[in-house]
């Protein structure tokens, strides 16, 4: 057989073997076993994880896990900034690969599932489609992206996105992400050399549990996620005049606490106000001097909002800005504000692939729900570079980032399901 018919033999080959398999469906039990078994690696006498990043648990599990993927066929390395990426070849070498895949490390104490869904599930997928002689036309790449949980680390690496500054941040293991990204295989000088560019990768797909328990109140099966939201920052200091607390009369008082409560309140009222999915957080708040026995003559407070649309945000704060300085005035004090940094901008995902996760879902029988991501997640820098979807599956009340964090086995699967049948269209549909 010579190589043009060899060609040709493997196009038709891959175009049966997919009419052949249908619908392939995951292992329910194995995924499960697999995600039960990865739960063993850092848990702790209180039921939950201490698998932090660059931690020796983290360690033990990433050979763990790199073995899952040997085992399920692909070609398994460890990129500059210490990325796990498992490749498949596809029948058309010339096409862009289709990229899925999340995180295995943890917050302390956190739980089993926020970022070992979407990992075990990857990998899960690509043995699924090996067992039923899939072979898609794009290659696939499973990544497991480095210390999400610390600053969304290897995701921000592929996108070029992580600076000097942020590899000399100390982690929660008590060294820096640099000195961290070595120890398991990294190479941090040489990062810049992984940056991905628009249209490196065909589309990125990122499967996780939802944080905001939205799926869970509502009996819904899937979340089709709109996007991530933007989260901005703003640092308000209020002046007053410290004093005795015991001699000075209410009266004859400049208590910059009183208009920083008042300040808060109006915060919650006004991003109320408006119609949507917006929130507004005031969740620091300092004194100074700070003694129980002083009125104090400042005080700081944090002021977070997060919104699919920075424009709303900046709307919003704008009404919340107007009314600081009439809060200031009313107590006697004075106020200065910081707008600290954009956290994050927003990553909208791509409205083609939120129409397939939705059909695909619906062909399973999975009821969805159309949904914005209020907590970052390594899809929002990977749609930097290609078009982003996300599937949500619902998490027990909402909880995440706690020992009590829990998504049933069946909600699991019905995950990986619409995962696997989505990266199936999307090759049919993708050039």
């Amino acid at each position: 057989m010579n190589l043009k018919s060899s060609s040709l033999f493997l196009l038709i080959f891959s175009f049966s073997s997919f009419s052949f398999a249908q619908s392939p469906l995951v292992n329910s039990d194995r995924l499960h076993g697999s995600l039960m078994k990865l739960a063993t690696f850092g848990k702790n006498s209180q039921g939950g994880s201490d698998r932090v990043a660059f931690s020796e648990y983290d360690i033990e599990a990433r050979e763990y896990v790199k073995n899952l993927m040997q085992e399920a066929g692909m070609d398994v390395s460890v990129d500059f900034a210490g990325n796990i990426i498992g490749k498949k070849a596809g029948a058309n070498p010339d096409l862009k690969p289709i990229a899925f895949g999340s995180h295995i490390d943890e917050v302390p104490n956190g739980g089993d599932y926020d970022g070992p869904v979407g990992s075990m599930s990857a990998i899960e997928v690509v043995k699924t489609l090996g067992e039923n002689n899939v072979m898609t036309q794009h290659p696939l790449e499973v990544i497991i992206f480095t210390n999400e949980e610390g600053g969304v680390v290897g995701s921000r690496a592929l996108a070029g996105q992580l600076t000097e500054e942020a590899l000399q941040v100390v982690t929660n293991v008590g060294f820096s992400q640099y000195e961290g990204i070595k120890k398991i295989g990294g190479n941090p000088d040489r990062i810049k050399e992984i940056k991905l560019n628009p249209g490196d990768l065909a589309a990125f797909l990122e499967l996780h549990i939802e944080q905001g328990g939205n799926l869970d109140r509502e009996g819904i099966d899937i979340g089709v996620v709109e996007g991530i939201v933007a989260i901005e920052w703003w640092e308000y200091t209020f002046k007053g005049f410290a004093n005795h607390a015991g001699t000075t009369p209410m009266n004859m008082r400049k208590d910059p606490m009183l208009a920083a409560a008042q300040f808060i309140l109006n915060v919650n009222e006004t991003v109320k106000s408006v119609e949507g999915r917006q929130v507004g957080t005031v969740g620091k708040i300092q004194a100074f001097p700070g003694a129980g026995n002083v009125i104090p003559g400042e005080v700081k407070l944090n002021l977070e909002m997060r919104d699919l649309s920075s424009e709303k945000i900046w709307s919003i704060y704008e009404k919340i800005e107007s009314q600081a300085k009439a809060i200031a005035d009313e107590y006697g004090v004075t106020y200065e504000v910081k707008h600290i940094e954009v956290a994050s901008k927003p990553a909208l995902a791509d409205e083609s692939i939120r129409q397939v996760i939705k059909q695909n879902a619906e062909k399973l029988g999975l009821s969805t729900l159309s949904l914005p991501s209020g907590a970052g997640h390594d899809a929002q820098e990977m749609a930097r570079i290609a078009p982003m979807g996300m599937i949500f599956i619902p998490s027990k009340n909402g909880i995440s980032h706690s020992p009590q964090e829990f998504s049933s086995q069946e909600d699991i699967a019905n995950g990986a399901n619409v995962l696997v049948q989505t990266i199936l269209s999307l090759d049919q549909k993708l050039k």
